[in-house]
């Protein structure tokens, strides 16, 4: 993973094509599952790029593009989280005719998590499984640290600390006043959210982490139990906090193949 993707057009190579604003997809005609990635904080779809190809047939991986970044670098942020939940459904909509999967990164996690809620709370159908990663449970995410509140110069030490970005891209200050600004919006949102008391969800829920990763330490990581009545597991991987992109081709393949078993052996059973 490399922070340009979060700037730079993708490669039609990539697998990842522009679908919508919200959207980029790597189509599968013999799609059984699909798994729709939410980026973390100033994260673009891009970000996923290794990803596209890395999971086996009959998985097709779909990745939430927001505001500010990338193709949509020069829209606005998102401000409000109720707002952009509702946005990023009704853009979801039609890949609802085939079985999904959420799976969330660090601010992302909390944004999945949203989206699932809504739609379960309307009765909709909502995601199979839900794989939350490098993030605090929400409970337990209220007596963080907010980075947002932290000086300038004290939020891009802090940023730059978690990895995530090229050394170029680091030493270079006109990139890093181009995507620190996204970072810290999305920090700014989040941290000022509050999960609502009330609908819990019933798929089975996987939290992630890389063992080493500051923003969501190990003992944060259990109340995200509370979040649902399914299957609930924890998953933790050598790395800090994108371990996930640790691999060849920006992939973590022992996570790939995690979340590849789980959503097959979830469609096989639903089959049968």
């Amino acid at each position: 993973m490399t922070a340009h993707e979060r700037t730079r057009p993708q490669k039609e190579s990539s697998g990842l094509v522009v679908e919508s604003a919200f959207l980029w997809r790597a189509r599968r005609a013999d799609c059984r599952h699909r798994l729709i990635c939410f980026p973390y904080a100033g994260g673009g779809a891009g970000a996923f790029t290794g990803w596209a190809n890395a999971f086996p047939d009959g998985i097709e991986l779909t990745a939430v593009q927001l505001p500010g970044r990338q193709n949509r670098l020069l829209e606005d942020p998102a401000a409000d989280v109720d707002t952009l939940v509702r946005e990023v459904t009704l853009a979801l909509r039609p890949l609802f005719d085939r079985p999904f999967s959420f799976f969330g990164h660090s601010c992302g996690a909390l944004l999945a998590h949203e989206v699932a809620r809504s739609l379960r709370a309307k009765g909709e159908p909502g995601p199979a499984h839900l794989f939350v990663s490098g993030e605090s449970s929400p409970a337990a995410a209220l007596d963080r640290p907010r980075l947002s509140e932290l000086s300038d110069g004290e939020f891009r030490s802090k940023v730059l600390s978690l990895g995530g970005f090229d050394e170029e891209v680091v030493e270079d200050e006109d990139a890093l006043e181009v995507l620190l600004p996204p970072v810290m919006a999305d920090f700014r949102l989040w941290e000022r959210h509050r999960t609502a008391p009330g609908t819990r969800l019933d798929c089975p829920l996987t939290v992630l982490a890389g063992e080493s990763d500051e923003r969501a330490p190990l003992e944060t990581l259990g109340q995200w139990q509370d979040q649902t009545t399914g299957k609930f597991e924890q998953r933790i991987y050598p790395g800090g906090h994108f371990y996930l992109f640790d691999g060849d081709g920006g992939a973590n393949a022992e996570l790939v193949a995690f979340i590849s078993g789980e959503l097959m052996a979830g469609h096989d059973q639903n089959v049968a």
